[in-house]
């Protein structure tokens, strides 16, 4: 039984860092006891907590989705808390790491440092001690990301090799993008389709030792297997009706850069194999040819299913889902990064501006707020055809509300999750209006903490309020 972190003094809250999210920690530890207490006092101090009871299940958390700290215990019994930092890295090389014993030993201390752990903590602690960390920590990973936007800031404000975005997932996702791009390690990118798959590839590739030399994008779902093996692996003259001549696949077009395939779960087993040993032995062969030829390139690939579930399928072979899957990169929907809904809407009303030779300067406060409260399933690539209508549509110098599609004026079907509170005409005998709002705020903040899976921290981000602030109501609403 490890000891408990010293509960020293009562210390009031401290705030969030200023200007920033509250940031999310993850916990990992084997002492159900331990977490839970870490989880209680984080959580009061604003930060969205996820905890692990050991490292395979922290792993597990860290390749979903982007993590601002690790906190992790040294020893637990699947693996080592050092062993799990490693791991960590390669998914995020920026991400800060605090870690925990009960066993000091100088041979841990200095492995977790050399790792890149930031942080050490011999238990018992104490815990405004571990709160202080943990605000510096958090507010450093935050400078390095706004630095990395302003070094940009002069030619691409708010963008990074053209992705667009401000809010905190997407700047962890230019971060990586960042650390990895010069490193030759193979990178699978997630994430629903239309969320700029292709667009995080290219950045990889123009921040890469290899940016000179070819990016080549196949769609591994639009081809059947035959022509998918002959576009990548080329084919010799002959080798089957049509073959008038030797071709080059698209893999030699791309020696010495990158190759990014998308939608590779489309790709049928026979097709794995042979990926499979491109991948382990960087060679392969024409269609009908006996020569091996070597391949330079470095491997992007994407999908939008979920991987890990067509292998426990049968559906994709398991020792092809790790070797792709190295480095993980996951796009959030665009319903989960609003903040950045209107900076991508005015950079397509730019771009569709300038292709339709139109005199539209602006887009107006209701027409943003539509677009800003719808659900997007479409995501970027829908917005991008909202406004290209819009653009189309517009009379004035400035798009209206009117010019918008009609289910996002509320004329027509609405998105999943996206239902408008019920407006009716005033009774005659009158109501009582206060008590209308809170019925409906209430329902609001109550949708929400269920979407956000009882995460206060995250059901205020989907509502646009202050974490303090959704807790008060939550509390006077007597929402759990």
């Amino acid at each position: 039984m490890t000891a408990p972190p010293r509960l020293a003094r009562a210390a009031p809250p401290s705030p969030a860092p200023t200007g920033t999210r509250a940031g999310r920690i993850l916990v990992a530890d084997d002492e159900r006891s331990l977490r839970e207490l870490l989880a209680i006092v984080l959580r009061r101090e604003g930060y969205d907590v996820m905890l692990a009871e050991n490292g395979t299940m922290a792993l597990a958390a860290l390749a979903r989705g982007a993590v601002d700290l690790l906190i992790s215990d040294i020893k637990m019994p699947d693996m080592s808390g050092v062993e799990v930092l490693r791991n960590a890295k390669q998914i995020d090389p920026g991400l800060p790491a605090i870690m925990m014993t009960a066993y000091a030993s100088t041979e841990t201390a200095v492995e977790a440092m050399r790792l890149g752990a930031c942080d050490y903590l011999v238990k018992p602690f104490d815990v405004d001690e571990l709160k202080l960390k943990v605000r510096e920590k958090l507010e450093s990973r935050h400078l390095r990301q706004e630095n990395l936007l302003l070094k940009r800031a002069l030619n691409e404000p708010h963008a990074f090799a053209g992705i667009i975005g401000r809010s905190s997932p997407m700047l962890a996702v230019f971060e990586l993008v960042e650390s990895i791009a010069r490193t030759t390690s193979t990178v699978l990118i997630t994430g629903e389709s239309g969320t700029g798959k292709e667009l995080v590839a290219r950045a990889l590739h123009r921040h890469s030792l290899r940016r000179e030399r070819p990016f080549v994008a196949i769609n591994c779902g639009a081809l059947t297997e035959t022509l998918l093996e002959s576009e990548l692996f080329g084919h010799m003259k002959g080798s089957f009706t049509g073959a008038d001549v030797t071709k080059k696949g698209l893999i030699e077009g791309a020696e010495g850069g990158t190759i990014f395939l998308d939608e590779i779960g489309e790709t049928t087993p026979m097709m794995q194999v042979k990926l499979l040993r491109v991948l382990q032995e960087r060679r392969f062969r024409r269609v009908g040819g006996l020569e091996e030829i070597e391949a330079d390139i470095r491997v992007v690939a994407a999908t939008n299913q979920d991987l890990s579930k067509l292998v426990a399928e049968g559906r994709f072979r398991e020792d092809l889902f790790y070797r792709i899957n190295v480095i993980p990169i996951h796009l959030p929907p665009l319903r989960d990064r609003r903040e950045d809904i209107p900076l991508i809407a005015e950079h397509f009303l730019a771009k569709y501006r300038q292709a339709m030779g139109k005199s539209i300067e602006t887009i107006s406060g209701e027409a943003m707020t539509r677009l800003a409260s719808y659900h997007w399933p479409g995501n970027i690539r829908e917005l991008e055809n909202v406004i290209e209508r819009a653009v189309a549509l517009e009379k004035t110098p400035t798009i209206l509300a009117d010019s918008l599609p009609g289910h996002l004026r509320g004329l027509g079907p609405a998105a999943p999750a996206q239902k408008a509170a019920d407006v009716s005409a005033l009774p005659e005998m009158g109501f009582d209006l206060e008590q209308h709002v809170q019925s409906v705020e209430r329902r609001y903040l109550a949708q929400a903490l269920e979407r956000a899976g009882g995460v206060q921290v995250r059901a205020a981000e989907l509502l646009g309020m202050s974490f303090r602030s959704f807790r008060y109501f939550a509390k006077k609403y007597n929402l759990k």
